[in-house]
């Protein structure tokens, strides 16, 4: 199979999904209409409530939605062959994915911006506000452990990484100063900001930037020596790359949103956007095939089963629970005109799409071979896999001989730092807001939004430093999952509600809640059961330190089984609530 017949399977997928099937459900199911005002214009605050351009708002859509799923999702994926991986992707992203995206924008613009608490109080049940409240709590807890256990151990422990991380960051406060202070033109600010940043990038490459981190790490003074445990399986670098992502993530959280997280992915959305289009040339050049990589492993991969583990560990290239709550309470609080909801929400995930094929193909073509994919570190080292990959495909039009050797990986390494940060300050906003409405009353302490903020971090960091990666990325890929059929519900029962055509968001909402259940029932049983009973014989099994792996099974399964117990009570309360409407549907039929 060549790479490029995949390319072009995705671009068809592309243009019908976006062109056919969603506009012609944006045209006669919702009917935007462009005159209407939005809560971005009606309750304007210059805080969250901000009238953003449509471009601007795409590439904030796009770089707060696409994070470390649709990268590292498909390249851990691969391990039941690549046909059901890409599969899942294209078809996932065409009958659910755009859907949960659109329908969650439509949802927050129509309802005046309220969240989805608010919202599962009136379209549920009053309790129903506190369980969903508590489990996005818990679910976004999961996206601050996954990703940050990727960054804060993986990818800023790379001395070639971190002052360029902190440069574009900076690059994009300047960003939103020239764009909302300034009145600097949109063009110019992009292109100038764009520069600047990629001149940081390349500046943490050079000899003083590497130097200035290997003393910050330990690692000598050529950069050479192991840095030393403090503890656990913390070493020093992994402790101050840790530090740094809990940081960058408390002013994310804390700032105005056009200070910070909006500049700052909008800027980054280019980094990203440039990197996947210099992928694809590189593949265009290549033309690499997919070579003797496996079509089809089994059904039973290291992960687990096929289903339904494959559908959640491609957490975010197919669809997301995350992206329901970037749309519902973030990009339609910004949303200038009804009718950008589509070119905003359908565009961006459609375009996730195309990133998550671009990273299928850093493994299973860049290497090529199987033997090359794990060389690079297979479904183990997904990030690396992807850096390199991306290198490889970068370096075919010469990269790395325009601004120096290893400025390709760098790049790469850098493009999934700011992939992963972009959207954990943005997950700890959602942390201290869910916090707050679940305790305010009984703790108005958790109000305060500084308080709100440090308590999620210091959870985030007690789960980066105890619970391995590749166990966490399941569980996350579940609730993850799980968090968009409960979106994909609440859409179903506002469309019921309104009287209009729900079947486009209620068969996937069963697909993804049946999927997830099993998903998560499935790792609190491997949790509980099967790797506890490995502590029996630990030098047999690998377990350093038996404390800490009993530890990390025991909060793994047992947010599993709150998760569960959360979606199964609001599942039986919302069935109340989808009888109630479709009969009321059937009478206003009848009275017509």
């Amino acid at each position: 199979m060549n790479a490029l017949f995949v390319l072009l399977f995705g671009i068809v997928i592309f243009a019908v999904g976006y062109f056919y099937y969603a506009r012609t459900i944006n045209a006669k199911v919702i009917q935007p209409d462009e005159k209407k005002a939005t809560p971005a214009r009606m309750y304007m605050d210059g805080v969250d409530f901000t009238p953003a351009n449509r471009n601007v708002l795409f590439g904030y859509q796009f770089k707060s939605i696409a994070a470390l799923g649709p990268i590292l999702g498909p390249i851990i994926a691969v391990q039941w062959g690549w046909l059901p991986a890409i599969l899942w992707i294209i078809f996932g992203t065409l009958f659910i994915g755009w859907v949960q995206d659109y329908s969650s924008i439509i949802l927050g613009v129509r309802e005046e911006g309220q969240s989805f608490g608010a919202l599962s109080y009136r379209l549920i049940s009053p309790r129903s506000r506190g369980i969903l409240i508590t489990f996005i709590y818990f679910y976004l807890l999961l996206i601050m452990g996954a990703f940050g256990v990727q960054v804060g151990f993986s990818l800023l422990t790379n001395p070639a990484v971190p002052l360029g991380v902190l440069l574009v960051i900076l690059i994009g406060i300047l960003a939103g100063q020239m764009t909302y202070k300034w009145r600097v033109d949109i063009i110019l600010t992009s292109v100038l900001t764009v520069i600047l940043a990629f001149v940081g990038i390349w500046l943490g490459t050079q000899g003083f930037a590497k130097q200035l981190f290997w003393g910050l790490f330990g690692l000598g003074a050529d950069g050479k020596a192991a840095s030393p445990v403090l503890f656990l399986q913390v070493t020093q670098a992994r402790f101050f790359g840790s530090l740094m992502v809990v940081i960058i993530c408390y002013f994310g959280a804390i700032l105005p949103i056009w200070r910070w997280a909006q500049p700052i992915n909008y800027v980054a959305f280019w980094i990203v956007f440039l990197g996947i289009l210099g992928g694809i040339i590189g593949i265009i050049i290549m033309r690499p095939t997919l070579g003797d990589f496996p079509v089809f492993t089994g059904f039973v991969a290291p992960a687990g089963p096929l289903w339904p583990i494959l559908f959640v560990t491609i957490a975010c290239g197919a669809i997301s629970g995350w992206h329901s709550l970037v749309s519902s309470s973030g990009t339609a609080r910004q949303l200038e005109k009804e009718t950008d909801a589509l070119y905003v929400g359908g565009g961006a995930m459609f375009l996730e799409m195309f990133f998550a094929i671009v990273a299928f193909l850093t493994a299973t073509a860049a290497f090529g071979s199987f033997k090359g994919y794990q060389d690079a570190g297979g479904w183990g080292a997904a990030a690396a896999v992807f850096s390199k990959g991306l290198s490889v495909y970068l370096n075919q039009w010469g990269l790395d001989s325009l601004l120096g050797a290893g400025f390709g990986t760098a790049y790469g390494s850098v493009f999934l730092t700011l992939m992963a940060l972009t959207i954990m300050y943005l997950v700890v906003r959602f942390m201290r807001v869910a916090s707050a409405e679940a305790l305010g009353d009984s703790f108005p302490l958790m109000r305060n939004p500084h308080i709100g903020t440090i308590v999620a971090l210091i959870l985030t960091l007690v789960l980066i430093w105890l619970v391995p990666f590749l166990q966490i990325w399941v569980v996350f890929g579940a609730a993850n999952q799980l968090m968009a059929s409960l979106a994909l519900l609440l859409a179903t029962l506002w469309l019921m509600s309104k009287g209009k055509s729900y079947l486009w968001t209620f068969i996937p909402f069963a697909f993804m809640f049946v999927t997830t259940i099993g998903a998560l029932l499935y790792k609190a049983y491997e949790s509980f059961v099967i790797n506890l009973s490995k502590l029996a014989n630990p030098a047999a099994n690998k377990i350093a330190n038996t404390a800490e792996f009993t530890a990390a099974q025991i909060v793994i399964g047992s947010v599993c089984l709150v998760l569960v117990i959360a979606a199964f009570m609001l599942a039986y309360d919302a069935l109340k609530a989808f009888n109630k409407y479709r009969m009321e549907m059937e009478q206003a039929k009848a009275k017509a």
